[in-house]
């Protein structure tokens, strides 16, 4: 059951380990699974249908990437309200439905020969718009799914699956594309969108109406969701490490592809690069919750921050022989950290947000990490333009390497287990 408004969810730890998650879970856990593998293979098709058949420049490239995150910098804060005044299971079957349809609607062009760039750049900014509300809605919703003491373990299972997606996705995805083409794998990967909306049916549990908040407006409600991460002072650190990461990060995930094709290497081997990283963050999210008790469940974070950017720093040698593998390796470890990093920091902040607050919390996070992203897409681009690919990857990486220093200034470095005065708030 979710935390009544005003109170937190009960801490993690506090039953057994192997608490079972339920039935409502597992048909959450399926649709999750199955958009993340369409959507990581998804992922890598798109940009590579941009530049291998309709002859994107790296620029329009940093483009498609800026465009596909940036409705959280639009609607990004307004969602969370909506969603916390709203139930969050259709919000997440018909952003999944309408994400898929407007999928389909590139393959489609394509066969029929009316494929534009343009086109593109709309699917990939609508299909983020709808990315917004589902995102927010599915972080909102999970503690209601789960019985108390499961969230951990239910972040772990869900990263888990989107690691072994990013695996799966991006490794059969860039081999695909060489087979198959790319606009079949944009196809597979709407259907899967699809499917992940229908396998959300089963769901039985229904969540409580929303408690109305007479007499706020849209701007108040929003005011207080950014009020409420800014002052928390283990949610701020986490908002500040998490934002540096991805404006460096991202940076890394759009300029690989030019980077290996531009060195002759095909898109089998950019589905490869990124599925060394999908192992390496499936293996992060198995081993988080071991660590996390290791360490402490703050004092964990600053460590595999610096992990993850260390990691990074191995990236810009991406290119033939010896020097892809130094690159993938350093991927790999990056991811781990990333995987590490992901399932502790969300499951702390569920944990620390009262229900009544959660989709604007989530909203907020959304809205300053997501929309990294898109300054990091666009950033990249224009750098890659100007100054060359190489240019943008170590610029991504040096960002990486500082990402850590945010935890390690903050309360979060001595904390082995979230005191209850971080969760009576």
């Amino acid at each position: 059951m979710p935390a009544p408004s005003g109170t937190s969810a009960p801490h993690p730890g506090a039953t057994a380990h192997r608490t079972a998650l339920g039935r409502d879970f597992r048909w959450f856990f399926a649709s999750r699974a199955l958009a993340d593998t369409g959507t990581e293979m998804g992922a890598i098709a798109i940009p590579l249908m941009a530049i291998v058949l309709l002859r994107a420049s790296p620029g329009e490239v940093g483009v498609i990437g800026a465009l596909s995150t940036a409705a959280f910098l639009v609607i990004g804060l307004p969602a969370g309200v909506w969603v916390d005044r709203a139930r969050r299971w259709p919000i997440l079957f018909t952003g999944a439905l309408c994400h898929g349809l407007v999928l389909l609607s590139i393959p489609l062009a394509w066969y029929a020969g009316v494929l534009t760039l343009w086109q593109v750049y709309a699917c990939v900014l609508i299909g983020g718009a709808t990315t917004v509300f589902t995102r927010v809605a599915q972080q909102s919703h999970l503690p209601s799914l789960v019985p108390d003491g499961g969230l951990l373990r239910a972040n772990s299972a869900l990263t888990g699956a989107s690691s072994t997606a990013s695996i799966a996705g991006r490794g059969a995805g860039g081999y695909l594309v060489q087979v198959a083409g790319a606009p079949a794998v944009v196809l597979f990967n709407a259907f899967t969108v699809i499917g992940s909306a229908l396998a959300l049916l089963p769901i039985r549990r229904r969540e409580p109406e929303s408690v109305p908040r007479a007499g706020t407006r849209l701007a108040a409600d929003i005011r207080e969701g950014v009020r409420f991460v800014v002052g928390h002072r283990l949610l701020r650190p986490v908002a500040v490490a998490s934002v540096i990461t991805n404006l460096g990060l991202n940076a890394l995930i759009v300029m690989v592809p030019v980077a290996v094709l531009a060195d002759g290497g095909g898109e089998g081997r950019v589905g490869l690069f990124f599925m060394v990283g999908g192992v390496g963050i499936l293996l992060g999210s198995l081993a988080a919750g071991p660590i996390a008790a290791r360490l402490g469940r703050g004092r964990c974070l600053w460590p595999t921050g610096l992990c993850a950017g260390a990691g990074a720093l191995a990236v810009p040698f991406v290119g033939e022989g010896v020097w892809f593998w130094v690159a993938a390796g350093g991927w790999a470890l990056n991811q781990f950290a990333v995987g590490v990093h992901n399932v502790v920091q969300v499951s702390l902040r569920q944990e620390v947000t009262p229900d009544a607050m959660l989709g604007r919390m989530t909203a907020t996070m959304r809205f300053l990490l997501t929309g990294t992203l898109t300054l990091s897409a666009a950033w990249s681009g224009a750098v890659a333009q100007t100054w060359g690919v190489c240019a943008a990857l170590w610029i991504g990486a040096g960002l990486c390497g500082l990402s850590w220093l945010p935890l390690l200034l903050s309360p979060l470095r001595s904390i082995r287990e979230i005191p209850q005065e971080y969760r009576d708030v």
